[in-house]
């Protein structure tokens, strides 16, 4: 069964039940699961699917063409778009998905295709309803160019569709018998895409899996960072040098140029090309009163995979190379993982607030949410009601006790954002120490959760 995409189904069978013929376009990263969400809507409905490759106009029909005549269907060996749009459809009564992977390599590749496919609907309509949906893995594409490509064709969607990676959650249902900890440093490893899920076994502890399936020049993801880099980005040189600035801790313009030598304007031009992939992220702190002891926006790298090889994959590549996996892992992962897991806890603890606020679990209706960054340190997640009642969130899971000084530092950062502190919340997925649980027992407005 596929786990944690109800509401994406629902969204498509809202178009399928919907009278005339449709286009959707349903994009996201590659990996995130998809074609399998296709397969599973169109489950018992009349359906076809092509496989769209990156290839000139004339061999993409032919290959369409050679398909439907492996599946006994009479067409030309270099037909033309009407003949592979009518050989496509299923005699079966009632409306037709027609799934179109990875289309924008027909819109990038042919002037002529969109127009022949909304023509070649429109000629059906008072035949075959369709439902066109149209799938793309090349999100800054969908976003910043598929409009203007389409042209006047665009007037023509009727819903577009991203599909978002799954949470700790989805994933902790598809390896059961993981603890905690486990459980957080894959989440930190491979994030919420279902296809790096895949190449891994819920039977093996996760140092196991990390070495057999990354660390192995033979795994299935040995060198899968690089490949989520080379799809869509020219210049390696220049993008895996400012991956290698984040990952080591220079968020800030400033830092990043002062490593890389970079200019500050190619700089900007790359971390936006990044930003449009999704690879990286820029964080602007909540906007308080205290804005003088508050950072300027700052940079992270947001796709967990490329995440984890920049920060001990890319930089010890020579020792990667010569050591065997579990002595590379022992000695150059195993020693900082708790930190480097700790990032993914604080969007694990996020994703949890806001799940009960949208349940209406929480002291208050959430309008605003955030995080501050400031120049003494950080406040991980901020929620605030209209009337300005406040909620803020520690999370720690590096040391396997959270003491009480944390809190009262989390105490000493409000005061230098000038927050109200109407509601404070503590994760862990350790434990508290006696001080903070007997604090817990007697302040209303302090709450301490275990993963």
């Amino acid at each position: 069964m596929l786990t944690g995409r109800g509401r994406e189904i629902q969204y498509l069978r809202q178009f399928y039940e919907k009278s005339g013929s449709q286009f959707v376009v349903l994009y996201g990263e590659r990996g995130v699961g998809k074609t399998r969400l296709v397969r599973e809507f169109a489950d018992g409905l009349s359906c076809f699917y092509y496989a769209c490759r990156d290839v000139s106009e004339r061999e993409q029909l032919f290959q369409w063409g050679r398909e439907l005549s492996e599946e006994r269907i009479a067409i030309a060996e270099f037909p033309a778009w009407q003949e592979v749009f009518a050989g496509s459809l299923r005699q079966d009564r009632g409306k037709q998905v027609f799934v179109l992977d990875e289309f924008q390599y027909l819109l990038k590749n042919s002037n002529s295709f969109i127009g022949e496919l909304t023509a070649f609907v429109d000629a059906q309509a008072g035949q075959q309803k369709l439902l066109v949906i149209l799938v793309s893995s090349s999100i800054s594409w969908v976003e910043g160019s598929m409009i203007k490509k389409m042209g006047t064709a665009a007037h023509r969607l009727s819903g577009l569709l991203k599909v978002r990676p799954l949470g700790f959650y989805e994933l902790w249902e598809a390896f059961p018998g993981y603890s905690s900890e486990q459980m957080l440093g894959l989440y930190a490893v491979l994030g919420g895409n279902p296809g790096l899920w895949q190449c891994m076994s819920p039977a093996k502890s996760l140092k196991e899996n990390v070495c057999e399936t990354i660390l192995s020049p033979s795994g299935a993801l040995s060198g899968e960072c690089g490949r989520i880099l080379s799809e869509e980005l020219r210049e390696l040189n220049v993008y895996q040098t400012i991956l290698s600035a984040l990952a080591v801790g220079h968020h800030k313009l400033n830092d990043i140029y002062a490593y890389t030598g970079f200019s500050r304007a190619k700089i900007s031009v790359y971390l936006k090309n990044l930003m449009e992939r999704e690879l990286i992220e820029k964080v602007f702190s909540y906007d308080t009163e205290g804005r003088e002891n508050v950072q300027k926006a700052v940079y992270r790298i947001r796709n967990h995979f490329v995440h984890f090889a920049f920060t001990y994959l890319y930089p010890a590549a020579s020792r990667l190379a010569f050591a065997d996996a579990e002595t590379f892992y022992e000695m150059d992962i195993a020693p900082t993982f708790d930190r480097f897991r700790s990032l993914s806890f604080k969007e694990v603890c996020r994703d949890y607030l806001m799940q009960e606020a949208a349940k209406g679990r929480l002291p208050f209706e959430v309008s605003d949410a955030g995080e501050w960054t400031g120049k003494a340190g950080d406040i991980d997640i901020i929620l605030q009601s209209e009337s300005g009642e406040t909620l803020l969130a520690c999370c720690q899971c590096e040391r396997t006790v959270f003491p009480y000084a944390d809190y009262e530092w989390l105490l000493f950062l409000a005061g230098q954002a000038k927050l109200r502190t109407d509601h404070i919340w503590l994760f862990t997925d350790g434990k508290f120490d006696e001080e903070l649980m007997a604090e817990a027992r007697k302040n209303e407005s302090l709450t301490l959760i275990l993963l």
